[in-house]
């Protein structure tokens, strides 16, 4: 019993690192508006700064998201931590725009070494039996994480002082404090292999994977597009269309879709795999056309519903999606096969956010917004329906 209580200590302090470095990815989420004042850029450019961190998340991914499998959880999680404070310091520093970049590019480096390490270290710091509650852990960590890098911004950045500095010195902070919890906690990788062993990985599962792969690749493709046009697009168009200037107002309703997730995440240990996917995919549609509907009709309180029906729908379909790759993997692949859906995942808050920004130029942003949302629907419905035809295979 007492092993049981340490092993979920350990995975619930697994899980407080791995939200500490998701948090400071989406922390200057809100203030992009007051970066935009200070060095005087476009939409275009905020959307191309955020797929900055993307593009880089996938380059780890596919570089070292075999990494940890080899040498070990803690040590690529503490480089991941690493990376993290340098990006608080290159905003912290930042003069002009390419700090921007740079920051951004940092932060991407860190999510990627951490989004399939931490998944798989939580899970496996867990006491046996517990992979199904330790892998809620995990995904809640990561979008909770997510979801508090925005709020925290926006309350310092509207209350506080110094809101182009105070959150990042407060991230700086938790990340010591993370990395020293990190020194505590095992390791879980009992035959660890020398780094030069590491080979980069090209997008691939094995074969008893496949089946599952592709519709929870694809369902977690939606989400997380959807995530990224709330992250990158959403302060712009409430300030713009809305008139909402409070930063943390901006900051809440990015955070609310990333809670959201969280209990979606948890409904789906509910209903189970098999259900949850395309019960996901349903609640990504109702959010897309919710957030349709406050396009059109510039009303917050749809923006809002979009943000809670849209997340609870990512979350059912991401928890889902990871418990049924992971559960299919070999032990290990596992980091790999993980990291690999987050390949996936990425490539949909990178390459529809970008294209959201080079139509908002010449069609606004309404209507770059609206094209956004027409696509992804046909994509997310094609999903679901698939999945209602071939449901994924039950867990044994």
């Amino acid at each position: 019993m007492g092993g049981d209580r340490r092993g979920w200590r350990a995975c619930v302090l697994g899980g407080a690192v791995f939200a500490v470095c998701m948090a400071g990815t989406t922390l200057p989420t809100p203030l992009y508006g007051l970066y935009q004042e200070k060095f005087g850029f476009s939409e275009l450019t905020v959307t191309v700064v955020y797929a900055v961190y993307a593009f880089a998340v996938m380059g780890v991914l596919l570089l070292a998201g075999n990494a940890s499998d080899a040498v070990g959880r803690r040590p690529v999680l503490l480089w991941g931590l690493g990376f993290a404070a340098a990006s608080a310091v290159c905003f912290l520093a930042a003069t002009g725009l390419g700090d921007l970049y740079v920051g951004r590019l940092l932060s991407g480096l860190s999510a990627g070494l951490f989004t399939g390490a931490a998944t798989v270290y939580v899970i496996e710091l867990a006491p046996d039996g517990g992979a199904s509650r330790a892998t809620f852990v995990a995904t809640a960590a990561n979008m909770g994480g997510l979801g508090c890098g925005p709020l925290l911004a926006g309350v310092l950045a509207q209350y506080a002082a110094w809101p182009l500095y105070l959150p990042f010195v407060v991230h700086l902070a938790l990340v010591a404090c993370s990395a020293a919890v990190l020194l505590w906690l095992p390791e879980t990788v009992a035959q660890r292999r020398p780094l030069r062993t590491v080979r980069p990985q090209r997008p691939g599962v094995p074969a008893q994977v496949r089946p599952v792969f592709g519709p929870a690749a694809t369902a977690s493709f939606v989400g997380f597009a959807l995530f990224g046009v709330f992250t990158a697009v959403s302060p712009a168009f409430l300030a713009e269309s809305l008139d909402v200037h409070d930063h943390a107002v901006s900051g809440l309703v990015v955070a609310l879709a990333f809670f959201a997730s969280t209990a979606g995440q948890l409904a789906a240990g509910r209903v189970g795999v098999g259900r949850s996917l395309p019960l996901g995919c349903a609640g990504l549609l109702t959010g897309l056309a919710l957030l349709a509907g406050a396009l059109r009709w510039d009303l917050l309180a749809l923006v809002v519903l979009s943000a809670l029906v849209g997340g609870c729908g990512q979350g059912l379909a991401f928890r889902g999606a990871l418990s049924a790759v992971a559960e299919a993997s070999p032990a290990d692949r596992r980091a790999s096969v993980v990291s690999t859906l987050f390949v996936v995942a990425y490539a949909g808050i990178s390459v529809p956010v970008i294209g959201v920004g080079v139509l908002s130029g010449p069609i606004g942003l309404e209507g770059a917004g609206l094209v956004f949302i027409v696509c992804m629907a046909v994509l997310v419905s094609t999903a679901g329906v698939y999945l209602l035809r071939r449901p994924v295979p039950a867990r044994t």
